[in-house]
């Protein structure tokens, strides 16, 4: 039953990329979409409808490299672990880490967003992961916006993974919050190396939030 559902989804993107439409607007959720949310035991960590709209761009998105999607939360707020890398070929959530957001998003909670240089805001939607490279952050990973509009500014703004020392979950203790960023998606350093070395080189990375600003995702063109 489920490789039916599989095949008929892959029809209709396939007829859909070639009429250059949003496949995300058609694509529903698969049954083992529910099952491997279920299997993993993400209902604790991600919502389902991030979880949901992380897989239909897996599934819909071309060029990716990897098995290999990482998902980050921002609806819930920066003292709790916000962003999971799931690697589906092997059905596991590989690592799950504290992400800090853009000091102009919000300060626990980022509730803001934005495509524009100078904003130090952080951005939605998918990026597709590419090299890595030493910065004055350190090791760092290049992060390519597939979104028009939304966050394909994102090499000019030079919006990256990389670590931080605001990023240590140790200042949740004092401030009830992680540091933020001028719009990176920011790891704690301990993590930061491991994390990037398993998600670089073409994976899809999918930046989620609940506020107004991400009602209608699925009407923005991907490149």
């Amino acid at each position: 039953m489920w490789k039916k559902a599989i095949l008929l989804a892959g029809i209709v993107v396939c007829a859909f990329l070639a009429s250059g439409a949003d496949v995300r607007t058609t694509v529903s959720a698969l049954p083992e979409d529910k099952e491997l949310y279920s299997a993993l035991n993400l209902s604790e960590k991600i919502g389902y409808q991030a979880f949901q709209r992380a897989m239909e761009g897996y599934r819909t998105i071309p060029g990716r490299k990897k098995e290999v999607l990482t998902i980050i939360d921002y609806s819930k707020p920066s003292d709790r672990k916000r962003l999971f890398v799931l690697d589906l070929k092997k059905r596991a959530l590989v690592y799950a880490s504290y992400v800090a957001h853009g000091r102009n998003s919000g300060n626990r909670y980022a509730t803001s967003f934005s495509n524009v240089n100078g904003s130090y805001k952080s951005s939605l939607g998918f990026y597709k992961t590419e090299n890595t490279y030493q910065g004055k952050n350190g090791y760092s990973l290049v992060l390519d916006g597939l979104e028009k509009g939304v966050n394909d500014k994102a090499k000019e703004r030079a919006i990256v993974i990389h670590g931080a020392d605001y990023a240590d979950p140790a200042l949740i203790k004092s401030t009830g919050r992680l540091g933020r960023s001028l719009g990176c998606p920011a790891l704690p350093r301990e993590v930061n190396r491991k994390i990037i070395d398993y998600i670089k080189g073409g994976s899809l990375l999918f930046i989620y939030a609940d506020s107004g600003e991400q009602v209608q995702p699925n009407k923005r063109p991907v490149r």
